[in-house]
């Protein structure tokens, strides 16, 4: 009988579109709806509504005939998968900020699976975690003698507001996509699991202890997976990504990417981890701190050259850049970053072909800038509503056929306008401008939020030279822990401004 009704499902079209943008709706009252049990209800919707929603788009591909030829088995598979989920929320009903913890611990590690006929990385492990958490959440809201009780810390504010608007949209959007199969996959794969994360992070209260924790769980993973890359380079082997493997074989040049199937989505990784290292090494007053410090930087610098990855080492040049301003006067900061633009000018002038620019512009970014020029070319042809989520791919394709460049979209805030149009742009651009807003002001004290911000604008930055804003779960783990903090700077200061004597002035926060 169930079998019958995800078949029915995947058959009738209006249906798939209908649930993309119910579970949008349910993602969206999940970040803005501070009462427990609306909340609650909305994440075990949500939950449940995605992998019925990815099962009827997948039940008659190759990958489900396991499933097919042993039901009883596929089954059990789930039961366990269950029962793992059941143990895991259990032990993070217990220790709240294990969940912080666990969710760092599973970010950067991808598993390889075939969805709708292409293979997809995904981080199944964060799916896992995220569920026991939303799931740790859920149950004591339900079962709560006051069910209805707001959550007056976690009040949604303009960043919650414009991620709802933009995952909202972008629901709305698949219905008239070229492609709604893959608006569906963004839909079940990040955007509705990677809502429930946010989430998840901003109710946490982020001590000192449990920050420290993180971070030094950061550096670690930023050491091993650089000491994988090393073995890579010096046996000239790739782990993982047969493609890379291939363009190596074609180019005089060695890239590694480590575990994570992308050499730039590795080298964002470093960049953004030397990002939050460096801010220790700006603000610790301990020699031996900033001896360590500079110790683990260099190890992961030589990760990062290794990964060939320029978008990357743009990435971290503006986040130190940013952090050298928020530390000192931003005077100084900014003659260190025009005096390391000439240089890196004049290095280009001296040698071009080292950097590709003898091949032209777009042969020096591998073909992304014909992708830029297509997609204007495609937001031009609908400038308000754009050809719909998750189109950008086909719709280029088509727009193309002789073509030989890439066709997915490197350059998010084009990606963006191709597909939504004015309608997603102004949405994407909006949050940016908020995000940025929320987690840099009033950082300059406060090393943490400093480092938190920095972060995710050069994830931002680095988005606009290759892809993944919200399809990338970093950017959601940067946002949580920002509002998270920045969150309770405001309660405090709020408290001070109460506690202070009648006209005198407010005590401020460090």
């Amino acid at each position: 009988m169930i079998q019958r009704v995800i078949a029915l499902g995947a058959i009738a079209g209006p249906l798939p579109k209908a649930g993309v943008v119910v579970v949008a709706v349910l993602a969206a009252v999940v970040l803005l709806v501070s009462r427990s049990r609306t909340r609650a209800l909305a994440m075990l919707a949500a939950l449940v509504l995605a992998p019925v929603l990815l099962l009827a788009d997948i039940w008659n591909s190759p990958q489900l005939r396991i499933a097919h030829r042993h039901p009883l088995l596929a089954v059990l598979a789930a039961l366990v998968v269950l029962g793992a989920t059941g143990g895991l929320a259990l032990v993070i009903r217990r220790r709240a900020p294990l969940m912080g913890f666990l969710a760092v611990l599973a970010l950067p590690f991808r598993v390889p699976i075939q969805a709708g006929g292409t293979t997809s990385n995904l981080l199944v492990p964060l799916y896992l975690v995220v569920a026991a958490g939303s799931l740790a959440f859920i149950v004591p809201a339900l079962l709560s003698s006051d069910p209805e009780s707001p959550e007056p810390t976690h009040e949604a504010g303009w960043v919650e507001r414009l991620i709802a608007l933009y995952v909202v949209l972008y629901g709305l959007q698949s219905v008239y996509s070229s492609d709604f199969e893959k608006a569906l996959q963004q839909m079940v794969f990040f955007y509705v699991p990677f809502a429930l994360l946010f989430v998840a992070l901003r109710r946490l209260e982020w001590t000192p202890r449990a920050l420290q924790s993180c971070l030094r769980l950061l550096i670690a993973l930023g050491v091993l997976f650089s000491a994988i890359g090393f073995v890579e380079y010096a046996t000239k082997t790739i782990i993982l990504n047969p493609k890379l493997v291939v363009a190596n074989d074609l180019h005089a040049y060695f890239t590694v990417n480590s575990v994570f199937f992308d050499p730039d989505i590795f080298g964002r990784f470093l960049a953004l981890v030397m990002i939050l290292l460096a801010t220790v090494l700006l603000y610790a007053r301990r020699q031996r701190e900033q001896a360590g410090a500079s110790a683990v930087l260099c190890v992961l610098w030589g990760g990062l050259v290794l990964t060939l990855s320029r978008s990357s080492l743009g990435a971290l040049l503006l986040g130190l850049a940013v952090l050298a301003a928020l530390r000192w006067r931003p005077g100084r900061a900014l003659a260190i970053a025009g005096a390391v633009v000439a240089l890196g000018a004049a290095a280009i002038v001296i040698s071009p072909k080292t950097f590709g620019l003898n091949q032209g512009f777009n042969g020096a970014s591998s073909g992304r800038a014909g992708l830029v020029s297509g997609g204007l070319d495609l937001f031009g042809d609908r400038p308000l509503w754009g050809y719909g989520s998750g189109s950008f791919v086909s719709e280029y394709r088509a727009h193309h056929p002789r073509s030989s460049t890439l066709a997915a979209s490197h350059t998010i805030p084009i990606t963006v306008a191709a597909e939504q149009g004015l309608i997603g742009e102004l949405a994407y651009l909006a949050l940016v401008l908020a995000a940025l807003t929320t987690l840099l002001r009033g950082a300059r004290g406060d090393a943490t939020r400093a480092a938190v911000g920095t972060a995710f604008l050069a994830l931002v930055f680095h988005t606009m030279l290759y892809a993944d804003f919200l399809e990338d779960p970093v950017t959601w783990a940067l946002l949580g822990v920002g509002c998270a903090l920045a969150a309770r700077v405001g309660l405090e200061r709020g408290g001070r401004r109460e506690a202070a004597p009648a006209g005198g002035p407010a005590v401020a926060v460090a």
